[in-house]
């Protein structure tokens, strides 16, 4: 019997992803499940035996587009968040959009960057791949180019053509911080908020600037609504413009919108299709 299921939504990560059929483990049990491209469950228990019913089901990836584009939610969000961003691309390139979905307030981000490292294995060698994040996914996505580039994995790397990075806490958050310190951190974005306040110190070294093209899109309230007074400068309320900046950057993009709100935004999606395309957001 296939049981419909919510997708994930923070229990549980993807590590493989093909043709819209996800491998996913539960981050708490440890758990594998299979889901089809209708969220059903259509396997459950071992990964030995998901692998084995994905392969029966979908043998290899069938899709006919030309490249692919990893999609990844921020901290506390899914991947139903990038939906709206990801239909927006596939219908303006000739992409498949790949959603990734990870449980970011319950394990950390090297665990993310391990599932993300396998998802973009299964995608065949000949497709180039784009990376569009927003918030914590960017920085899920410099761990994993790290691990690559630690492991000389030159071939993975070479396959990633360019990164969209959207609200990026680059330089950490000082609102993690900030509540770290009252308490409240645990409560609002578990342990994968820690480490972009409190721990940040230990994780940047282990973050690579990209090797690609890639840009940033950081955000400001517009009136009536203040910035946020807890973050120094012009914030998008949960991240600030200062703290989106890392060098390297092929170009930045300020636009006048909530954290949460970057991906739905048409400005921003249309931005981010000229970046995919051009390596520049005007």
């Amino acid at each position: 019997m296939h049981f419909p299921t919510l997708g994930g939504k923070q229990f549980w990560t993807d590590y493989v992803w093909r043709d819209g059929w996800r491998i996913q483990r539960h981050a708490i049990i440890g758990h594998w499940r299979l889901l089809d491209n209708k969220n059903r469950r259509q396997a459950w228990g071992s990964r030995y035996r998901c692998n084995a019913v994905l392969e029966d089901r979908v043998h290899e990836w069938t899709s006919p587009r030309s490249q692919v584009v990893v999609l990844l939610h921020g901290l506390n969000c899914t991947a139903r968040s990038m939906r709206g961003m990801g239909r927006y691309l596939a219908g303006k390139l000739d992409c498949e959009p790949v959603y990734l979905e990870y449980a970011s307030m319950l394990k950390l981000v090297p665990d993310h960057a391990m599932a993300l490292r396998e998802v973009i294995q299964g995608i065949p060698k000949g497709l180039p791949i784009h990376f569009v994040a927003h918030s914590m996914g960017s920085i899920v996505i410099r761990r994993l180019l790290g691990d690559l580039g630690r492991d000389g994995q030159t071939e993975q790397l070479d396959r990633i053509q360019s990164i969209v990075m959207l609200g990026p806490p680059n330089q950490g958050a000082s609102i993690a911080r900030l509540l770290s310190r009252v308490g409240f951190l645990p409560l609002i974005t578990g342990r994968g908020g820690r480490q972009l306040g409190p721990s940040w110190n230990e994780l940047e070294p282990t973050l690579a600037i990209p090797h690609c093209p890639f840009g940033i899109v950081a955000g400001a309230t517009a009136s009536p609504l203040p910035n946020n007074p807890l973050l120094d400068g012009p914030n998008d309320f949960i991240v600030s413009v200062q703290e989106t900046r890392l060098a390297g950057a092929s170009d930045m993009l300020l636009v006048k919108c909530l954290h949460n709100l970057f991906m739905n935004a048409r400005e921003v999606q249309e931005a981010t299709l000229r970046f995919i395309q051009t390596n520049q957001f005007r």
